[in-house]
Parts: structure tokens; C-alpha cells; sequence
């Protein structure tokens, strides 16, 4: 491993430099397309949009600048989803990003009828190219992007809505502030503004039986679920120490 790389980079404040390195290398066909890999993430871009892709539960998922970029976190949110989809079942993603749920589901489970959806136009390409010939992407805000067709039809809906106070979006690390759009991180003020949306049109386009999925922070588990069981859904929390991972569940009766 070059050794003035694992300096650049641990001078830029990377904790795992000699990983990184390693990644960067593989990644780039010339010394010239190592410099410029080196260059993008010494100035702080995000690894995972430096590399192009991102792992998430065992898979490489292909990620481009200016997206969200898949926490490990939500790994638990995709073990729930993969626990409740059958063969067959009708899946929606919403505010998918780059699909990274839906790519495990449709890997994983035969014959799903996926359908995922977000506001971002970037995210949006990216997700149509992850899951060409796998499921239908869609643009549009919540509810509003799906075909009328699917309400009261959806098995599964699976959401990774934005859930960070807005006050609480400084203290992030900068790779989040400058390198993701805003709009994918602030929940506003107490960072349920948009799951209060998300929970409160589940009713109607989920299938009876179907559930509802979606993370939240470890200290709005309890106000979350109040969301859910306030909509007519049996709800339940899921959490994970080592992944610092918390969802919450509702289903239709």
C-alpha cells in the first residue's frame, strides 16, 4: 500500500486510512485516476460516492455524487422487510434514494412486484439504473408518485425517511452537510415531519395484513410508534445495539 496515500488520507482526518487506501486502489484503472479518487475524498466527498458503490448487506450497491449514501444502520430495516416479503408480494419503497432496500429485496425474494419512489431527480436515475428489469422507479413526493392502481394493494411498504431534527444537522459529519442533499437528512423540527406523512397515508395503500416499515432515531421510538398505532396499525419497534439501528413496525389489520 503506498504509504504518501495512507498519509494523505489520514491527514484529511480519514479514521480508517489504510482501508480506504486499499479501496481507492482497486478502484482506479491509472495512477492519474488514483490521484483524482485521492483528491475527491482528501476534500471530503464520501467515500462510497468516490467508489461508486456502497455495501450494504452483502451487496455492492452503485451509488453516484450527490446522493444519500446507505447507512449500515438500515441493513435492520431491510432484515425486517425481507422477514415480512413473500414470493410474489407487492413491494413499495419509498423515499427509496438509490434503492439500496429494494435491491436486497428483489436479489432475495422471486417474483416481487417492486415499486420505489423519491423526490430527488439524481436519486431517481441512480435507482432506475440499480434496479433495471427488477422494479419500477418512480419521481414524486410520497403517495403522490405511485399509481393509483397499487392503493390498497401494497403487501409491504418500506420508507428510510428523512429523521434528523433540523437543528440537529450541524453537528453531522461534513461528508453528510456538504456531500447529501438536505432534503434527505432533515426531518424537521423534532425530525418526524415527514413520517408523520409517511404514517398517515400508509392506511390506505397498504393491502389488509400488509405492514408498514420505516427507521427512525433510538429517542423517537416512542413518538413514532404513537404515529403508527394512531393510524389504526398494530405497531412494534425493532431495535439493534450493534447496529445502533431502531424500526418501527405497523400492520393493517
Amino acid at each position: 500500500m503506498p504509504a504518501d496515500l495512507v498519509a494523505q488520507l489520514r491527514a484529511a482526518g480519514c479514521v480508517f486510512a489504510e482501508e480506504e487506501a486499499a479501496l481507492l486502489v482497486e478502484a482506479a484503472g491509472s495512477p492519474a485516476e488514483l490521484q483524482r479518487l485521492t483528491a475527491e475524498r482528501v476534500a471530503g466527498r464520501p467515500l462510497e460516492q468516490v467508489l461508486g458503490w456502497v455495501a450494504f448487506a452483502g451487496l455492492r450497491v452503485p451509488v453516484v455524487p450527490g446522493v444519500f449514501v446507505p447507512r449500515r444502520r438500515t441493513e435492520l430495516l431491510a432484515a425486517e422487510a425481507l422477514a415480512l416479503v413473500a414470493d410474489g408480494s407487492v413491494v413499495v419503497e419509498l423515499c427509496c434514494g438509490v434503492a439500496a432496500v429494494s435491491l436486497v429485496l428483489a436479489t432475495r425474494r422471486r417474483g416481487v412486484r417492486l415499486h420505489a419512489a423519491d423526490i430527488d431527480p439524481v436519486a431517481v436515475a441512480c435507482a432506475r439504473a440499480n434496479l433495471a428489469g427488477r422494479g419500477e422507479v418512480h419521481a414524486g413526493d410520497l403517495y403522490a408518485a405511485l399509481p393509483a392502481s397499487l392503493e390498497g394493494e401494497v403487501q409491504v411498504l418500506v420508507a428510510n425517511a428523512p429523521y434528523v431534527p433540523t437543528q440537529e444537522i450541524a453537528l453531522m459529519p461534513v461528508e453528510a452537510r456538504e456531500h447529501e442533499p438536505r432534503g434527505t437528512l432533515d426531518g424537521g423540527p423534532d425530525g418526524l415531519a415527514v413520517l408523520r406523512r409517511l404514517v398517515a397515508g400508509a392506511p390506505a395503500w397498504l393491502a389488509p395484513g400488509g405492514h408498514l416499515l420505516f427507521e427512525c432515531g433510538e429517542r423517537q421510538r416512542e413518538a413514532a410508534l404513537g404515529l403508527v398505532r394512531s393510524a389504526g396499525l398494530t405497531g412494534w419497534v425493532s431495535e439493534s445495539a450493534e447496529l445502533s439501528a431502531t424500526v418501527v413496525l405497523g400492520r393493517r389489520g
